[in-house]
């Protein structure tokens, strides 16, 4: 079996915007876990921001146009969009590292969201949409699911 790409929150590790974690309690993370599959990123953290920090979001475009130029992700004080690039290149370099093809990441994340991200408008609007780490994973290959997209995660992992 190959190694697996997990966002750090969801094995419990307190790494989000806030200080906490969202472990997600499942049997094949535990099954993956037991066997030692399970590589843990926050690419938050690996791009150089600290916990707690405030919360993100992307402008319009998503983690597809972060990297076409097009968006950017910010708080409501700052643009971060250069934490989070930084971020999304150290989850590459770690994935490519270690031969991975799959990555199990928090959705609506600024990073990690594969299917669901906010809106950029601090009102809590989710849209369609992927954050930057998982987009630049998509765009080298590496499958991308959301810890509510398990049961899609191919049989043989």
């Amino acid at each position: 079996m190959e190694q697996i790409l997990i966002s750090a929150c969801l094995l419990g590790a307190p790494v989000r915007y806030d200080g906490r974690s969202c472990p997600f309690g499942n049997s094949r993370i535990s099954l993956w876990k037991a066997k030692g599959l399970l590589v843990p990123v926050c690419p938050e953290m690996d791009g150089g921001l600290p916990v707690p920090r405030p919360p993100a979001e992307i402008t319009p475009g998503g983690g597809p146009g972060v990297w076409e130029g097009l968006a950017r992700v910010k708080t409501r004080e700052s643009d971060v969009t250069d934490f989070f690039i930084r971020g999304a290149q150290a989850a590459l370099d770690k994935a490519l590292a270690c031969g991975i093809r799959m990555a199990l990441l928090k959705q609506k994340s600024p990073s990690c969201g594969s299917c669901r991200i906010y809106d950029g408008s601090f009102t809590r609007v989710l849209v369609d949409g992927m954050g930057v780490t998982t987009a630049l994973l998509r765009q080298n290959g590496i499958l991308v699911f959301g810890e509510d997209q398990i049961d899609e995660v191919p049989f043989y992992y």
